[in-house]
C-alpha cells in the first residue's frame, strides 16, 4: 500500500495525533495525555491472562474429550480442530465489526465479556454435569455417558469461548497499535515493536497453562483447571476496563465490504467509458479528509485495471459536492485502492493454510502421540499438553534474540548486507522449518513404535523428551510465519481495514484447522477401508501416524513453491507502487 505523503494527507497539529483519535465526546485526543506505553503495556497484559485462560481450556481439549466424553482419538482431533476453527473464523467477524460499526475499544468490551461468561459456564458444566462418577477423567478412569442436554451445554460453553476469544483478539491487536502514531518519529519504533510483544505476550500466557494447568487437568482435576481460566479471564477483563480513561480510540471507519462491492458495481457500470491516460481524471477527495473516516489517502497504482472504471468522471457525475452524490456509480481512487490492497492479499494469505493446519498439530496429533510414549523421568510425570512449553521457548528465543542473531545469519547465508529479511521472506523461511519439522514428527513416530513393548501394548518405552525437536521446530516456524504475518498485513492492509488485516491472518488459522480435518477425515475414510484400523486408530501402535506426518511435510512444500510465485509478483507489484511514489513526490 502506498500512502500520500503530502500535507493534505493529514493534518497534525502541535500536541495532538494523526488521523482525528476520539474520547468518550468525540474530541482530539491530545498526546501527553493518552496512548503511549502505560496503556499498550496494560493491554499487553490484558492480553497475557486472556491468554492464559483462554489455552487453559485448548492446551488438554483433546485428552479431556477422549477422557470425559468418551470420544476416539481421531473424533477428538475433530472435535479439536473445528472448534479452533471457529475461533479464529470469529476472529475475521469481530474484526470486521471492529473496523466497520463498533471501534476496537468495543468490541473488545463487549467480546471479553462473553469470554469470561463461556468459561464459567463451562466450569459449571463440568463440575455439576460431566465428571460422573467422581474422579473420573483421569488416566485409565472413563467418565459415564452423557446426556444430549449435558453434551449440548458442553458445546455451548465451549463455543461461547471461541466467540469471545476470537472476535476480541484482532481489535486488541490493533488496537494496542493504535496507542502509538506512526506519523511520529518517537513513536513510530514503539509502534514497529508492539505486534511482536504482543506474540511475546501470547506465549508467556500459554507457559503457566502448559505446564502448571496442563499438570492440574492431567491428573483429572478438571474443574480447578477450568475454574483458574475462568478467574483469570475475569481479572483481564477489569484489567482492560481500568485503562479507558487512557486509551486513544478511533471511530469506525464504516463497513467495508460495502465499501468492496461498491468499487465493484461502479466499474461494471461504467466498464464501457475509457479510462484516462492520467490520474487527474480519476476522482479523488480535496483537502484533509476522505470518505472513509481516519483514513490516509492512497496513490493509483497500475494493476486490476478493471476497477479504475470506478473512479473515471464522467458527464453525469457530480464532483463539486464533497461527498458523492452516489457511490454505487462513483468511487475515489483511495477507495478503489483499497479493494486493489485486499486482491492482492488474498493469496498470501491462502498460502499459509496448510501451515495453520501443521501449528495445530501440536495440540492434537503430537498430544495423542506424546500419550503413547514414557511420559516420566526420575519418578516424575510429565503431562503431554506441557511438551508445548519447548514451542514457547522456542517462538519467544527467536522473536526476542532475532535482530542479535537471526538477522546476522540470514545475512552470512546470503551473502547480503545485515538487513532483515523482508515479511515474505520471514514467512517462506517459516513454511520451510514446518514441513522439515513434520518430517521429524514422522521419524520420531517410527522410533517411538519401534520401542513399544509387548507386557503394555498402548505404550512405548521411548520417553517423551523425543518429542522436543518437533515442537522447537514448529515454534521456529511460528516465530517467523505468524509474527511476518502479523508485521505484513498490519502494514500492508490499508487504514480502514487495518483490523480485518490482523482478522485475516487469524482467519488463516481457521481455515487450516478445517483444512486439516478435512484431510484427516479423506485419510480414515481411505485407510479405513476393508476392515482396517486406519493411519490413526485409537492404539496408535496398530496405525501409521507417521505417513499423515509425512503427508503434511509433502503439501506443505507444495504450499511453500506456490507461496514463492505469489510472494515474487507482490514484490514486483510493490517496486512499481514505490516508483509511482517517487514519481508523484517529484
Amino acid at each position: 500500500m502506498v500512502l500520500k505523503s503530502n500535507k493534505e494527507s493529514t493534518i497534525v497539529a502541535e500536541g495532538y495525533i494523526k488521523d482525528e483519535p476520539i474520547d468518550g465526546d468525540y474530541k482530539p485526543e491530545i498526546r501527553n495525555k493518552k496512548g503511549g506505553w502505560p496503556p499498550a503495556l496494560l493491554l499487553l497484559l490484558n492480553h497475557g491472562l486472556a491468554t492464559l485462560a483462554f489455552v487453559g481450556v485448548e492446551v488438554n481439549l483433546v485428552l479431556f474429550a477422549t477422557r470425559v466424553l468418551n470420544q476416539t482419538n481421531a473424533e477428538a482431533a475433530n472435535t479439536f480442530s473445528r472448534w479452533m476453527g471457529t475461533v479464529h473464523l470469529f476472529s475475521l467477524m469481530g474484526a470486521f465489526l471492529s473496523d466497520a460499526y463498533l471501534g476496537r475499544y468495543t468490541t473488545c468490551v463487549i467480546f471479553q465479556f462473553v469470554f469470561a461468561i463461556g468459561l464459567a459456564m463451562l466450569s459449571m458444566t463440568t463440575s455439576f454435569l460431566l465428571l460422573k462418577p467422581h474422579g473420573c477423567g483421569k488416566l485409565g478412569f472413563l467418565c459415564d455417558s452423557h446426556s444430549p442436554f449435558e453434551i449440548t451445554m458442553f458445546y455451548l460453553s465451549i463455543y461461547l469461548i471461541a466467540l469471545g476469544n476470537g472476535a476480541y483478539e484482532p481489535s486488541l491487536a490493533t488496537f494496542g497499535s493504535d496507542q502509538f502514531d506512526e506519523q511520529n518519529s518517537q513513536e513510530n519504533s514503539s509502534n514497529q515493536s508492539f505486534y511482536s510483544y504482543f506474540y511475546v505476550a501470547t506465549n508467556l500466557g500459554s507457559l503457566i497453562s502448559e505446564t502448571v494447568l496442563a499438570y492440574i487437568q492431567n491428573l483429572g482435576d478438571w474443574s480447578l483447571g477450568f475454574w483458574v481460566s475462568t478467574a483469570s479471564a475475569g481479572t483481564a477483563f477489569l484489567m482492560f476496563l481500568s485503562g479507558t480513561m487512557r486509551y486513544r480510540r478511533f471511530k469506525a471507519s464504516g463497513n467495508p465490504i460495502s465499501r468492496f462491492f461498491q468499487v465493484v458495481v461502479a466499474a461494471w457500470r461504467k466498464s464501457t467509458v475509457e479510462i484516462p491516460l492520467h490520474d487527474d481524471g480519476l476522482f479523488e477527495v480535496h483537502g484533509t479528509t476522505t470518505t472513509t473516516h481516519g483514513a490516509r489517502k492512497i496513490l493509483h497504482t497500475k494493476g486490476f485495471r478493471f476497477l479504475d472504471h470506478a473512479a473515471v468522471i464522467t458527464a453525469k457525475d457530480r464532483i463539486d459536492d464533497p461527498k458523492p452524490n452516489n457511490s454505487w456509480c462513483l468511487c475515489t481512487v483511495t477507495q478503489v485502492e483499497e479493494v486493489k490492497s485486499v486482491l492482492r492479499l488474498l493469496p498470501v494469505w491462502l498460502c499459509t493454510l496448510t501451515f495453520s493446519g501443521i501449528f495445530l498439530q501440536m495440540y492434537s496429533l503430537f498430544l495423542e502421540q506424546g500419550a503413547a510414549m514414557k511420559t516420566t523421568v526420575n519418578k516424575f510425570h510429565i503431562p503431554p499438553a506441557s511438551m508445548t512449553v519447548f514451542d514457547i521457548v522456542s517462538v519467544s528465543f527467536f522473536i526476542i534474540f532475532y535482530d542479535k542473531l537471526i538477522v546476522p545469519l540470514y545475512a552470512k547465508l546470503t551473502n547480503l548486507a545485515p538487513t532483515a529479511p523482508s515479511d515474505l521472506k520471514k514467512m517462506g523461511i517459516g513454511l520451510m522449518i514446518a514441513s522439515i519439522a513434520m518430517v521429524t514428527a514422522g521419524i520420531i513416530e517410527l522410533k517411538r513404535k519401534h520401542h513399544c513393548t509387548k507386557e503394555v501394548e498402548e505404550m512405548s518405552s521411548l520417553s517423551l523428551l523425543w518429542q522436543i525437536p518437533q515442537y522447537v521446530l514448529i515454534g521456529a516456524a511460528e516465530a517467523f510465519v505468524y509474527v511476518g504475518q502479523y508485521d505484513f498485513f498490519g502494514t500492508e492492509a490499508p487504514d480502514g481495514l487495518k483490523s480485518l488485516g490482523i482478522g485475516l491472518c487469524m482467519a488463516s488459522t481457521s481455515i487450516g484447522s478445517y483444512l486439516c480435518s478435512l484431510i484427516l477425515t479423506l485419510v480414515m475414510v481411505i485407510t479405513a477401508k476393508g476392515g482396517r484400523k486406519g493411519w490413526i486408530p485409537s492404539d496408535l501402535n496398530h496405525g501409521h501416524l507417521e505417513r499423515f506426518f509425512f503427508l503434511m511435510a509433502g503439501l506443505t512444500l507444495v504450499e511453500l513453491a506456490v507461496f514463492i510465485w505469489f510472494a515474487r509478483r507482490y514484490n514486483r507489484i510493490s517496486l512499481e507502487r514505490k516508483e509511482g511514489q517517487l514519481i508523484e513526490t517529484e
